[in-house]
């Protein structure tokens, strides 16, 4: 979640942004803290141990949702987008990025299969069309979509390379068991994504302002300038 939205001053400068994560896992917040005060932006960015359903901050700018929509379930998904709604100013913008699932597959990845039972427990992976539908139903107007299917078969890949050759580090660091799923989880992963059983999509959604949405005539990933 960020309080200002980038921007860049008419020298071509980007203008400074302050920003807020919140995770609720304490390895994560613990790493994401020493990662910000190693890049020197400890005054601008604040990394919190705190359920996103608790932030009281706001209104915002913008918010991205990496990678934790699958864990929020179909019954809940109506909550989920009201919430990122209302803590987003108008003309805010929402980027959600999770990974998803084909229309005809069921939402819940069951309980005792590989995944169910050591990764991913009692996760849900949602159908993108209805992804849209329910942050459209929120009051959010969708406006951009894009598919990261391949790109991540090819991230797994590397992730898979990458633990082979440091295979005797991580039995040392979290046990041979836990390093044996991670090898079939990433391996089975790179298929799937492969074959497009499952898929991996970021969605740009804005809060309209009166029909205004600040957003350019063509998608553009770079900043508008500032007068």
């Amino acid at each position: 979640m960020t309080h200002t939205v980038a921007s860049t001053r008419r020298d071509g400068a980007p203008r400074p942004v302050r920003g807020l994560g919140v995770t609720i896992s304490a390895r994560q917040a613990e790493w994401a803290r020493a990662r910000v005060a190693a890049d020197g932006l400890g005054d601008r960015v604040e990394i919190r141990l705190q359920d996103y359903r608790e932030v009281a901050d706001g209104p915002f700018d913008a918010v991205s949702s990496i990678g934790m929509f699958q864990h929020v379930g179909l019954a809940r998904l109506g909550e989920y987008f009201d919430r990122l709604h209302g803590l987003l100013r108008p003309g805010g913008r929402l980027l959600n990025h999770a990974i998803s699932r084909r229309p005809a597959a069921r939402t819940a990845i069951a309980r005792r299969s590989f995944m169910g039972r050591y990764v991913f427990p009692d996760a849900q992976l949602h159908e993108l069309g209805g992804v849209v539908t329910a942050m459209q139903v929120a009051g959010f107007e969708a406006r951009h979509l894009e598919s990261l299917r391949e790109h991540y078969a090819r991230t797994l890949r590397a992730w898979s390379d990458n633990l082979e050759r440091n295979w005797d580090a991580a039995v040392a660091e979290v046990g041979p068991g836990r390093t044996r799923v991670w090898r079939l989880y990433v391996a089975g992963s790179a298929l799937a994504f492969d074959d497009a059983r499952i898929g991996i999509d970021q969605v740009l959604a804005v809060r309209p302002d009166r029909g205004r949405s600040a957003m350019g005539w063509r998608p553009s990933w770079d900043p508008a300038p500032t007068p």
